[in-house]
C-alpha cells in the first residue's frame, strides 16, 4: 500500500495538468507515492497527449492514467481515482496547480504528527507568491445575508458567520478547506464514504469537511506547504463570478443541495430569503451611491434553481 496517492482530475486542461505533473516528478518517491490521473471524458486529445508524454518521460513507475467514459463532475472523477489505488492518504489536487518543493514531505509529516486531523491542506498562492483565501467557516442561512449584502457593516455585525477566514501563517484548524488541494486520510473515507457525487462542481468540499467533522475528524491547513493555484484554470465559473456574468447552473444546483442536506428544505428557503434580504440592502446602497451591483446576472432568480428537488442527483 502506498503512503500517498495523488489524484489529479483533468477536463480539457492538458497543458495545466502536465505543468502540475512536472512539479511533482522530482518529489515523487515511487516506493511511497503514486499519481492517479483521471481524464473526465475530455474528448479533446488530452488522453492521447498524456499517453505520449508518460511514455517519453518514463513516468510509468508512479503514474496511472484512468479514462472516464463520462464527465460526472469533480466528485465522481476524484472518486474514480480514489477507488483505483490503496493508499494511507489521498491528495486531491487540481490540474491548475504547481506543487512547490518540499510540500509532499511537509504534509505527510504533519499528518503523522496530528492523528486527530483527517484532512490537511497546504497554502494556496498566486504565481507571485501572494496567498489565496482557502480556509472557511461553514455556509449557513445567516452567511447568505452577508453574501447578498456585500456591505461592510453587515459583514461586521455578522462576523462570526462570515464564510472566508483570514490567511494564517501557522497551522490552523478551519471548519472547511478548499479541495483544490487537500490530503485526506484513508480512514476518513472508511468512516463517511466517498465524495458526494450528487454535486457536479462546487460545495462538495464543504459537504465532505462537514461530514468528516460530524464524526470527529479535524480539518487543518499547513501554510508551510505551498502550492501555486491558477485559480479558475480548471473552470470558468470563478471568472464568471468576478465579471458578474451568469455562471453555469450547476453552481446553484450544488448550493441548493448543500443547504437542503444540512439545514433541510426549510433551511434552503431561509438561505434564499436571507440572500434576498442582503441583496435588498445592497440595492438600496447602489441607488444611494450610484454603484454597480456586485451580484451575477439573474442571480436573484438563479438561487431558486432546484429548490423544489435539491437532493436529486444532478449533472452538468
Amino acid at each position: 500500500m502506498k503512503e500517498l496517492a495523488i489524484i489529479i482530475l483533468n477536463y480539457r486542461t492538458p497543458q495545466l495538468t502536465l505543468n502540475c505533473l512536472d512539479s511533482l516528478a522530482l518529489q515523487i518517491d515511487p516506493e511511497r507515492h503514486c499519481v492517479v490521473l483521471v481524464d473526465n471524458a475530455s474528448g479533446d486529445g488530452s488522453v492521447e497527449l498524456f499517453q505520449a508524454v508518460i511514455k517519453i518521460r518514463q513516468w510509468q513507475p508512479w503514474l496511472m492514467l484512468i479514462v472516464s467514459a463520462t464527465n460526472g463532475g469533480f466528485s465522481a472523477g476524484n472518486n474514480l481515482g480514489i477507488q483505483a489505488i490503496d493508499a494511507n492518504a489521498y491528495w486531491l489536487l487540481n490540474s491548475d496547480t504547481v506543487v512547490l518543493p518540499g510540500a509532499i514531505d511537509l504534509l505527510l509529516t504533519t499528518l503523522n504528527a496530528h492523528p486527530e486531523v483527517g484532512l490537511l491542506s497546504p497554502r494556496l498562492e498566486w504565481p507571485d507568491g501572494q496567498p489565496q483565501i482557502s480556509c472557511f467557516r461553514f455556509h449557513s442561512p445567516v452567511s447568505e445575508i452577508i453574501m447578498g449584502a456585500s456591505t461592510g457593516l453587515i459583514t461586521q455585525l455578522l462576523a462570526s458567520c462570515n464564510v472566508p477566514l483570514p490567511v494564517s501563517h501557522k497551522l490552523s484548524f478551519p471548519q472547511w478547506t478548499s479541495f483544490a488541494s487537500v490530503v485526506i486520510r484513508r480512514a476518513v473515507f472508511a468512516y463517511i464514504g466517498l465524495l458526494d457525487d450528487g454535486y457536479f462542481l462546487y460545495y462538495e468540499d464543504v459537504d465532505f469537511c462537514r461530514r468528516a467533522q460530524q464524526v470527529g475528524w479535524g480539518v487543518a491547513n499547513l501554510p508551510q506547504a505551498r502550492v501555486i493555484h491558477w485559480r479558475g484554470g480548471s473552470s470558468s465559473t470563478k471568472a464568471d463570478l468576478l465579471t458578474r456574468k451568469r455562471p453555469s447552473a450547476y453552481l446553484y444546483k450544488s448550493r441548493a443541495r448543500y443547504f437542503a442536506k444540512f439545514y433541510g428544505s426549510g433551511g434552503l428557503i431561509l438561505a434564499n430569503l436571507g440572500w434576498l434580504l442582503g441583496r435588498l440592502v445592497a440595492y438600496i446602497r447602489e441607488l444611494m451611491g450610484n454603484k454597480q451591483p456586485h451580484t451575477c446576472d439573474q442571480q436573484e432568480w438563479d438561487i431558486w434553481i432546484n429548490w423544489l428537488t435539491p437532493l436529486k442527483k444532478h449533472s452538468n
